[in-house]
């Protein structure tokens, strides 16, 4: 069964740039689509940027669309964060699925594994 435990997250100044990693455990894990989302307080868990399981195909949030890159290795998945806002405060979250697909996923309810969370603050 695959892990995911997210780290990279912290305070970080409107403008500046923060890189999370979601590190993985797991046989399936190179064979997987992955995903960031991230929830603010109050407000419902949102998709943020999806890669597909070789790494060739990335999707992303227009919100986050030019300032976010998703990319992978063979066993952690990375959200380069640059001139982030502070509508970017919330807590992010990686997930990955069981499924086999050759697509990128960018709906919450296709991934059935999700990290523990890391919390990312921007401050103006």
């Amino acid at each position: 069964q695959v892990q995911l435990v997210e780290s990279g997250g912290g305070l970080v100044h409107a403008g500046g740039s923060l890189r999370l990693s979601c590190a993985t455990s797991g046989r399936t894990f190179s064979s997987r689509p992955m995903g960031w989302f991230r929830q603010a307080p109050g407000k419902p868990r949102e998709f943020v940027a999806a890669i597909s399981w070789n790494g060739e195909r990335t999707d992303y949030a227009d919100s986050v669309k030019g300032r976010f890159t998703i990319s992978r290795d063979r066993n952690t998945v990375y959200l380069q964060m640059n001139s982030v806002k502070s509508e970017d405060t919330a807590v992010y979250y990686c997930a990955t699925t069981q499924t086999l697909t050759t697509t990128t996923l960018t709906h919450a309810n296709q991934y059935d594994t999700w990290g523990q969370g890391t919390q990312v603050t921007v401050s103006s």
